[in-house]
């Protein structure tokens, strides 16, 4: 398959798997994204982490809110920057501005995340394979991220739903591999 006819299978699956999600009623969309939380919480990669980098649900994507107030971890979230992912600590207390994309984000001015203190990165998929492969929104941030050198050896997370963990996802050169993926389902390891 040409790059071309990955790129379209790519939006074409990205808006079906969208559309899905969004057809969730809000007390499935709850629960499921409760269960989420709970599996990641009794995943070792997790209980072994002090600072993770995590995401705010954005168009109805699991919502992992209930283990922002875990006072025993170190939270940061990413702002879009450029082409770049800029990584800032978070508390609970801090605010929370909306970026160019309506995506929430931690405030310009919180304290930037140094690489060498990250244990565990979790990242947002529209859909996730069995091999690790990842879906996102086409934007590539993640991509370019987890590429560079010093993200690359940092653990990572998928997190998505069960129904878009799939079999196989169209891939291109520069997709990254997670090394996991959390469902309200379980963890499954790639």
């Amino acid at each position: 398959m040409n790059n071309i006819d990955t790129q379209l299978n790519k939006a074409k699956l990205r808006r079906t798997l969208i559309k899905t999600r969004q057809a969730m009623s809000v007390v499935e969309w709850r629960e499921k994204s409760d269960r989420i939380s709970s599996n990641l919480q009794n995943s070792l990669l997790f209980t072994q982490s002090t600072t993770i980098l995590a995401f705010f649900s954005f168009r109805q994507e699991p919502d992992l809110s209930l283990l922002f107030t875990n006072s025993e971890k170190r939270w940061s979230f990413p702002r879009c920057v450029g082409k770049s992912l800029v990584w800032h600590f978070w508390q609970p207390e801090d605010v929370i501005n909306t970026g160019a994309y309506g995506i929430r984000e931690p405030h310009p001015e919180a304290r930037i995340i140094d690489i060498e203190e990250v244990d565990l990165i979790l990242v947002p998929c529209v859909g996730c394979d069995v091999q690790g492969y990842r879906l996102g929104y086409g934007g590539g941030y993640y991509d370019r991220c987890l590429s560079s050198p010093d993200w690359a050896k940092k653990p990572t997370m998928g997190i998505v739903f069960d129904f878009a963990y799939l079999p196989q996802l169209p891939v291109d050169s520069w997709d990254q591999p997670l090394q996991a993926v959390v469902t309200e389902n379980g963890l499954m390891r790639s």
